[in-house]
């Protein structure tokens, strides 16, 4: 016998799961205010196959399953983890030149 629950109840269309209070889908705009960040930028993010969405609806309206935006922070802190722990404080990056640092040539270029 089968005791799992359906994550919707039957009969509803709300995407919510049973018994909490969060939504199971999130409109990109939604996604956006949770990372504190533009609807372009997740957008960018969902095309690059960074942050993992699906399409629905005739008009191809975009929603991020909530545990995949938990999954996609969560590598977020582990890439950057990687990253400090490859260029600690004090180090300056080779691929950002530092702020008003001298041209590189004597023709000032």
């Amino acid at each position: 016998m089968d005791n799992r629950q359906p994550l919707v109840a039957a009969g509803t269309m709300t995407g919510m799961p049973i018994g909490g209070g969060q939504p199971r889908f999130l409109a990109l705009a939604d996604v956006a205010e949770v990372l504190n960040t533009s609807i372009n930028q997740v957008y960018a993010l969902v095309r690059r196959g960074e942050l993992v969405a699906m399409r629905i609806g005739g008009r191809g309206q975009w929603r991020v399953e909530t545990n995949e935006l938990e999954a996609f922070i969560e590598r977020q802190y582990s890439h950057t983890r990687d990253y400090i722990s490859r260029n600690p404080w004090g180090k300056v990056e080779e691929s950002a030149p530092a702020e008003n640092s001298a041209p590189d040539t004597a023709d000032g270029r």
